[in-house]
């Protein structure tokens, strides 16, 4: 399985998968393209590291949406990569039909709270502001409803007393790094 990552940050995420298929925990998956909004994004630094193309491409015009000319980029760029599997893995752009229409059926992403609840920006601090007991993250296929596709796993998270954003937060990254390379090895199998 050729996978995708899409990302727009220091790519903690993007890092947990690539450590996987090194460690051969990735299934039958393999990551062959790395692509960014953002220029200056950390995760771009991961491709070098593991001997895997990383690329930016502009999405102009729009700063929160991928539309327009920049969503052609994007398509052109991931097209050529052949992805049987395409990880949003903080890519903080919303998808517009032009791409899910492409890639209908191969686009994932990984979302910090329990899906359906705390859709959106900021599921972390939502649900921490909510004063929930039991938040987490969620592996979702994506449809043109944000965060809304069906829901492929997910891993729970307890809040403890005393808790503080930042310690939660810490806690749901430690859940992202092992749900999303373990969601991407068992749909590699079929699974």
């Amino acid at each position: 399985m050729r996978v995708v990552i899409l990302g727009s940050g220091r790519g903690s995420n993007a890092e947990a998968i690539l450590q996987a298929q090194q460690t051969g925990q990735l299934g039958r998956a393999r990551v062959v393209g790395i692509f960014s909004d953002k220029s200056d994004a950390g995760i771009l630094e991961l491709g070098p590291r593991f001997g895997v193309p990383a690329s930016f491409i502009d999405p102009a015009p729009f700063k929160t949406k991928l539309e327009g000319e920049g969503q052609a980029r994007f398509i052109a760029a991931v097209r050529a990569a052949q992805p049987d599997l395409v990880v949003l893995a903080g890519f903080m752009r919303v998808i517009k039909p032009g791409f899910l229409t492409e890639f209908a059926g191969k686009i994932i992403n990984l979302h910090p709270s329990l899906l359906p609840s705390f859709p959106g920006l900021d599921g972390i601090g939502q649900a921490f502001r909510r004063g929930v007991k039991v938040t987490g993250c969620t592996v979702h296929g994506v449809t043109a409803e944000v965060d809304g596709g069906p829901i492929l796993d997910q891993a729970s998270v307890r809040v403890s007393p005393g808790e503080t954003l930042e310690t939660l937060a810490a806690k749901i990254h430690t859940a992202e790094h092992a749900l999303l390379p373990a969601v991407i090895a068992r749909l590699s199998e079929g699974r």
